[in-house]
């Protein structure tokens, strides 16, 4: 959430004996996914100043899914069908309707930090629900579910998110929507390839978002503040750009427990920006409660057998 990713169609990893080496490339698209996306929850905060949250991430999502439609039909990708629209309506709807609406909603109210750290359980979700299509996690991948979901339990009884139960609900509804997005444009519902399936998903998500902007009655604070304008200019360019350009590399060419590493990385980085940049409050059993969600997605991401 995401950053939460888009989801892109899985490409299969590469078999081990032709895997690539982490080349220049690859480090700097592992750093796109880290550090940029980890840092957009704060960004994500600081945009809250002047722009409200449906209305923030539905603007950001329409500007950049433009921009990168526009670059990809000059570069002569076909329009999605009518099917691959449909599709991206949904799974937009879900992982950005719901799923980044739900985060921005969230972090009205709750640090960004914890933010990340509840948003580390989505790997866990999306393994719980390919048992509806009958994927059954191996045991110690079930051992990494249990684990990561004892660890968001804790979490959730730390002073944080017992101070918000509006922030838990939210943020608890775009982790289940970014989830059954993730699932569904995988297993039901696939976009167009590419890019152009990313740009697709932007612009229907942002769609869906606007409309919830409108129906809430949400207004942007006018003119905006530098800081939050230049955050939001951030989000577009940075990590809805960047960073989503990045991690397509990362499916084509890394292993698929490598491509996936930031969402192990992410809350860390996330967490340590909130306290030393916005002065953000984690206590020390918060903390705890993050480790055991991490220790969990890491069994869950390097554990799991790869098909070549």
């Amino acid at each position: 959430m995401s950053t939460l990713a888009p989801s892109a169609p899985p490409v299969p990893p590469a078999p081990a004996s032709s895997r690539p080496r982490l080349t220049p490339l690859l480090w700097l698209c592992l750093a796109a996914t880290w550090v940029v996306w980890g840092s957009t929850y704060l960004a994500i905060k600081y945009a809250l100043i002047s722009f409200p949250p449906f209305l923030q991430m539905g603007s950001r999502f329409l500007v950049a899914g433009v921009l990168l439609a526009a670059w990809m039909r000059w570069r002569g990708t076909p329009w999605p069908t009518r099917l691959q629209w449909r599709n991206a309506l949904v799974v937009g709807a879900l992982m950005l309707g719901g799923g980044m609406g739900g985060t921005a909603l969230a972090e009205v109210s709750i640090g960004s930090g914890l933010v990340v750290a509840f948003i580390a359980v989505i790997p866990l979700l999306i393994a719980l629900l390919n048992l509806i299509w009958g994927v059954k996690p191996a045991r110690l991948e079930a051992a990494g579910i249990a684990l990561g979901l004892a660890g968001v339990l804790m979490l959730t009884q730390g002073s944080g998110f017992k101070a918000s139960p509006e922030g838990l609900i939210a943020i608890c509804v775009a982790c289940v929507c970014w989830s059954l997005g993730s699932v569904l444009s995988q297993r039901s519902l696939p976009l167009a390839p590419g890019a152009m399936g990313f740009a697709s998903e932007m612009l229907c998500g942002g769609v869906v978002l606007m409309v919830l902007a409108a129906v809430s009655g949400e207004t942007m604070s006018w003119p905006p503040q530098p800081v939050a304008l230049g955050a939001w200019v951030y989000l577009v360019v940075f990590g809805s750009l960047i960073a989503f350009n990045a991690y397509m590399v990362l499916l084509a060419q890394a292993p698929a427990g490598l491509a996936a590493s930031y969402t192990f990385v992410n809350p860390v980085i996330a967490m340590l920006l909130g306290v030393w940049i916005a002065h953000e409050t984690v206590t020390r059993f918060e903390w705890y409660a993050v480790g055991v969600v991490l220790a969990g997605v890491l069994l869950l991401l390097f554990k799991r057998p790869q098909k070549g």
